[in-house]
């Protein structure tokens, strides 16, 4: 039920990239110490800032308390192992890393709000002219990953060798 032919492939990218999400997280928060140095400007339409979100996507629901933070990490946990199921079953390995990295991006993001009660959410992409401007929610590589692994798992299914065709 948790193990198939493909399910080491998407272990190993989810684990690479639970590392990888922490990893930055890390040292931006306690070696770069981005909370003291935000907005650190990488490129005219991309920033590093420090956004603690307590909530889901997009700081969607916050909660304040325990109960909340725990009912967030349930259902987190429920969804990784549905997850897990998937993985175990899947015949493709753009499938496989797809689903590597939603597992890895929600353990990242997991282990933030086990660890600190919220997500640590620190890239900002935006963009600034004279007449318009434009913010996109403050992410992680957490995140990243996430919807990379859903544009893959949406690119294998709908052009992908195992996609349902039209006759």
């Amino acid at each position: 039920m948790f193990w198939g032919s493909l399910t080491r492939l998407g272990l190993v990218v989810a684990l690479a990239g639970a590392a990888i999400d922490q990893a930055s997280k890390l040292w931006l928060i306690y070696v770069f110490d981005l909370a003291a140095r935000a907005p650190v400007r990488l490129t005219p339409f991309l920033d590093l800032v420090l956004v603690w979100n307590k909530g889901i996507s997009y700081g969607l629901f916050p909660q304040e308390g325990p109960v909340g933070k725990w009912v967030l990490l349930t259902l987190k946990i429920v969804a990784v192992v549905l997850l897990l199921v998937w993985l175990a079953r899947t015949h493709t390995r753009l499938t496989a890393v797809s689903l590597g990295l939603i597992i890895g991006g929600a353990v990242g993001n997991a282990v933030d709000r086990l660890v600190h009660g919220a997500v640590a959410d620190f890239v900002l992409f935006h963009i600034t002219t004279e007449a318009f401007h434009f913010s996109w929610y403050v992410f992680n590589l957490a995140d990243a990953a996430i919807v990379a692994g859903v544009i893959g798992l949406l690119y294998d299914s709908y052009v992908g060798d195992g996609a349902v065709k039209a006759p």
